[in-house]
Order: C-alpha cells, then sequence, then structure tokens
C-alpha cells in the first residue's frame, strides 16, 4: 500500500507543478454527517453477562478538506482529508457504548468533471485509494476499571459523486456523497476445489462509511 501511496503522490505533485502554472487549483472545506457501521464476529460471553458478537460505529458529523488540481478542463487529481467524531459501540445481547473514537481518513483521488470547464454548475464523480485510521479508545471495563484500545490504520477506497456550483469565477459551493470501505479482517469461508487442488477461502469483513457533504470551494 506504500508503494501505490507513493506513485499517487508523486503523480499529485508532478500534476500540481503543471496545473498551479495554469492557475487551475481547487481547494474545499466540508462538513457533514456520516452513516457508520463496523464488523461481525465469534460471540463472546463477557464479564457482565452479555454476549457480544458486533463491533460497531456511531453515526455522527464529520468534516474535510479536499485539495485539486486540474489536470486537464475535466480530469482532477487531488488529496482528501476527513475527521468522523465517532464513537465505538458493542453489540449482542445488550448494546454499549465504549466511548468517542476518531476515524481519520487519507485519500488520494482522481475525479472527472463535466461539463465546460467555466460552465456555473459542474457534476463529478471520483475515486480514491489510501488509508482510514481508528483513534484509540478510552472505556471502563464491567468491573469499573479504566481501560483504552489502541488504534489502527487499516486500507480503504472511497468512491463519490457531487456537483459544484460556481457563483463566480472563484467562488462556489459543492455538495456530495461519498462511500468509503475500509478492510478490517477476513473470516474462514471454508474450500473451493478445482482441477489443479482444493484451497482455503475467506470472507473479508469492511466496516463502511457513508458520508454526505457540502461545503465552499475556491479556485484559482
Amino acid at each position: 500500500m506504500r508503494k501505490v501511496l507513493a506513485v499517487m503522490v508523486a503523480v499529485l505533485v508532478l500534476s500540481a507543478g503543471s496545473a498551479m502554472a495554469q492557475g487551475k487549483v481547487e481547494i474545499s472545506g466540508l462538513v457533514g454527517w456520516t452513516f457508520s457501521d463496523g464488523v461481525t464476529g465469534s460471540p463472546v460471553k463477557a464479564p457482565d453477562l452479555n454476549t457480544y458478537d458486533a463491533v460497531d460505529l456511531k453515526d455522527s458529523m464529520n468534516w474535510g478538506l479536499m485539495f485539486g488540481v486540474m489536470a486537464n478542463p475535466n480530469l482532477e487529481i487531488g488529496f482528501m482529508f476527513n475527521q468522523q467524531m465517532s464513537a465505538l459501540r458493542l453489540e449482542g445481547s445488550k448494546n454499549r457504548e465504549l466511548g468517542d473514537m476518531g476515524i481519520n481518513s487519507y485519500h488520494g483521488y482522481m475525479a472527472i468533471n463535466f461539463g465546460d470547464e467555466e460552465s456555473k454548475v459542474r457534476p463529478y464523480i471520483l475515486g480514491g485509494i489510501g488509508a482510514t485510521s481508528y483513534g484509540s479508545v478510552n472505556y471502563t471495563d464491567a468491573a469499573g476499571q479504566p481501560g483504552s484500545t489502541s488504534g489502527a490504520t487499516q486500507f480503504s477506497t472511497t468512491w463519490g459523486a457531487g456537483v459544484k456550483f460556481f457563483v463566480s469565477s472563484h467562488l462556489g459551493l459543492r455538495v456530495g456523497m461519498r462511500w468509503t470501505p475500509t478492510y478490517i479482517k477476513t473470516d474462514p469461508g471454508g474450500y473451493w476445489c478445482g482441477y489443479w487442488g482444493c484451497y482455503s477461502t475467506g470472507n473479508p469483513q469492511y466496516a463502511n462509511q457513508f458520508d454526505f457533504s457540502g461545503g465552499v470551494t475556491i479556485r484559482f
């Protein structure tokens, strides 16, 4: 994953140099709401006598920044950062919220902007690759003792669409939605048998974020 990100950063830097020389750069500040889900696992009997079989993430507010350069009038290459102020929850025979969790995502992206570059309204679609970082969580266990979870960073992609509305040549508003699936783990899935023999298979699990946001875009 590091090699892929390094290549994307190199492409972004090279494109930025050319685009900035032409004065075609867009910077956006965003705020919105994220619907999140977690992953399931084997049932675990906890000291509080409840059985838990899923780790979930709380839906919550998010904010983000985007920096994009126009490689040509329709192709945009950029980087985006997003933070969701979520919380970690256990689900099972009883649902229990453990504590607040910050979720940060970092993605290099490519976007296709439709219409003429001077149009007042420009729909777009985008796809990106990067990572999602889950922060540590401080909690109190069933015995009343404090504890904490360690953070983790996982590979993720992001896919989105939206519309930019320009009120002038340098200022615009944008609204959009994104889906960010983050790989968490792979559960055993059984065996697959063919001509060359039998092989074990797995069922990957992803934590998904569905983000709806809007904000201001500055173009120069």
